[in-house]
């Protein structure tokens, strides 16, 4: 923020504000709508399935970005007011803890992404198998080790965040991720297509292919919007760190708010997808409505 502030002064570019009604607005639909996952998930047995557990770790993440941008919203405005100083020792903790609220968000939602990536890749080409590969145990060791290394980085990210050392790793771990990811659907996609050649003629491994297969274009549709809604946000974590001077680069910074927000609406599409895509959950959100009534 105090970058872009100061960018400004060499451009003629208007920074772009988002109104704090919707921002906040935003802010609390993704959350509650990721909420409402995690308890669907919780209350339906059915869904008691690693999938669904990474799914839900998903979920969190998307709550966590939310909830990063509320409380760095809420912050600045109390800077503003006069309540709390910049440059404080309480408000540097304060900001050091959003801070690493906010790579943990990225992090997890890296690294949930890329679980579920090699969960679909496993129920596609090891479907006999994969009860017996991805246990409910393994899944949650997978997501206890995902999220350990999450809130270690975060916390060490944050802490040293002003070390080109330690930017430099952060933002270049997020392209590479969804390079990996992306490798991985090529294949899985490749691969596919010349199963269902060879299985044409088998009527019910056609069904249970195409069934699978719609998880992994669920999960493409995930891919995109995370892409969409981060990567404006990491350009912009790049473009401070190197060329905050830049009148190009501060042009660019004019847009934080919007970027920001980006991240919130991330949070608000990825339950929409779950919902319209799977059939388990639009049934147990119906149940959870109608008991609700």
């Amino acid at each position: 923020e105090n970058i872009s502030d100061f960018s400004l002064n060499i451009t003629d570019c208007t920074q772009v504000v988002v109104p704090e009604e919707v921002f906040f607005t935003v802010a609390a639909v993704g959350i509650l709508e990721n909420l409402l996952v995690l308890i669907a998930v919780l209350r339906n047995k059915n869904l008691h399935l690693p999938m669904y557990f990474f799914i839900c770790s998903l979920a969190i993440s998307d709550m966590l970005g939310s909830l990063y941008k509320t409380l760095e919203n809420i912050f600045i405005i109390l800077c503003k007011m006069g309540y709390l100083t910049r440059r404080g020792d309480f408000e540097k903790k304060l900001d050091d803890a959003m801070d690493s609220m906010f790579i943990l968000s990225l992090l997890g939602s890296i690294f949930s992404l890329l679980a579920i990536a090699a969960d679909r890749y496993i129920t596609i080409f090891y479907a006999l198998r994969y009860h017996n590969i991805m246990t409910l145990r393994r899944a949650s060791v997978i997501l206890a080790i995902i999220w350990t290394f999450c809130t270690g980085s975060s916390i060490a990210i944050s802490l040293f965040s002003y070390e080109a050392a330690t930017v430099i790793p952060f933002t270049i771990l997020f392209p590479l991720m969804m390079f990996f990811i992306l490798c991985l659907y090529v294949h899985m996609f490749l691969l596919a297509r010349s199963h269902a050649k060879k299985i044409a003629s088998l009527p019910t491994s056609t069904v249970h292919q195409r069934t699978n297969m719609k998880g992994a274009i669920t999960l493409t549709i995930f891919l995109g919007v995370f892409l969409c809604c981060w990567a404006p946000f990491v350009l912009h974590i790049l473009l401070a760190r190197f060329c905050p001077h830049n009148p190009y680069c501060a042009c660019y910074m004019s847009i934080f708010h919007v970027n920001g927000t980006l991240i919130m609406c991330n949070a608000i599409i990825d339950p929409m997808i779950f919902a319209f895509r799977s059939p388990e959950l639009r049934s147990t959100f119906r149940k959870m409505f109608c008991c609700a009534r």
